[in-house]
C-alpha cells in the first residue's frame, strides 16, 4: 500500500478562522461548494476533501484561497451523497459501509465527466486531502480526467494505483503519520521515480495527518505547513495550465 486506510487522525479537526465566500451550487448534477465564479472555466480546480467533507469550514476556506490567489474557479463536491461525516474514530468502519469506495469512484468519475461537458475547461486540476487523494489519484491515470493533481496526507492508496498515474502529481507529506507512513513514502517515491511520471514530494516537520486541513495553526509549525502546503500547490498547477 501507499497509504494505509483512514484513523484516528482522521476525525480531530481544528476550526480555522474566516467565513467562506463561496455558495453553494448544483453542479454537474452533485451539490457543489462553488467558490471563484469571477474567474470563469478556463482553469478549474477540484477539491476531493477528507472525511470532513464539503461542508467543513476549512476546507471552503482553503478552496476560496485557491479562487482568491490562483484565479481559479474552485469546486468543492460532496462526495457522500449527502452523508454526514464520522463523529470520531469509532463511526468510521459504519460510515464506510454506508458510502464504499467502488461508489465515490462512481461518484467523482460521472462528476468529472459531465464537467467537462458543462464547462469545458481548458485546464482541470485536483487536489485530494487524506480520504480525496485516492480519487484524485484515479483521475491522475491515463483514462482520468485529471491533467495534474495535488494531495496531502493521502489514505487508501494502493502502490498499484500508484503505479497506473501518468499526470503530474505533487504530495504534501507530514512527518508523524501513521497512515502515510516513513516506509510508504520510500515506496511511494521508488514507483513514481520508476514509472518516471512527473512528481514533487514536500515532507514538512512537526506536524502530523490531517494538517493541511484541519491542523491547529496556533503551533507555528503547522501554520507554516499547512500555508505552504496551499502555496506549493498554486505553484504546482501553475506549470501546467
Amino acid at each position: 500500500m501507499a497509504s494505509k486506510n483512514p484513523g484516528a487522525c482522521c476525525v480531530h479537526a481544528s476550526l480555522h478562522e474566516g467565513e467562506p465566500k463561496g455558495q453553494h451550487q448544483i453542479v454537474a448534477g452533485v451539490d457543489t461548494y462553488v467558490t471563484g465564479v469571477e474567474n470563469g472555466n478556463d482553469n478549474i480546480i477540484v477539491i476531493l476533501s477528507d472525511i470532513y467533507g464539503y461542508k467543513f469550514k476549512n476546507n471552503k476556506l482553503i478552496a476560496d484561497e485557491f479562487a482568491r490567489l490562483g484565479k481559479y474557479k474552485v469546486l468543492l463536491p460532496d462526495l457522500a451523497e449527502g452523508g454526514e461525516p464520522p463523529a470520531s474514530l469509532e463511526f468510521i468502519p459504519a460510515w464506510f459501509e454506508k458510502h464504499p469506495n467502488e461508489t465515490t469512484t462512481r461518484i467523482v468519475k460521472e462528476y468529472l465527466t459531465t464537467l467537462y461537458k458543462e464547462a469545458t475547461p481548458k485546464f482541470l486540476g485536483g487536489i485530494g486531502y487524506c480520504y480525496g487523494a485516492k480519487f484524485a489519484i484515479e483521475q491522475a491515470s491515463k483514462d482520468g480526467h485529471f491533467d495534474a493533481i495535488a494531495i496531502a496526507h493521502p489514505s487508501q492508496v494502493s502502490i498499484d494505483q500508484v503505479k497506473a498515474l501518468t499526470k503530474p502529481i505533487l504530495i504534501s507529506a507530514a512527518e508523524t503519520d501513521p497512515i502515510f507512513t516513513r516506509e510508504l513514502r520510500w515506496e511511494t517515491e521508488e514507483t513514481l521515480t520508476e514509472i518516471k511520471v512527473r512528481y514533487q514530494m514536500d515532507l514538512f516537520q512537526g506536524v502530523s495527518h490531517g494538517y493541511a486541513v484541519g491542523g491547529d495553526i496556533t503551533n507555528p509549525s503547522v501554520k507554516y505547513a499547512k500555508e505552504k502546503t496551499l502555496t506549493d500547490q498554486l505553484a504546482w498547477f501553475s506549470r501546467f495550465k
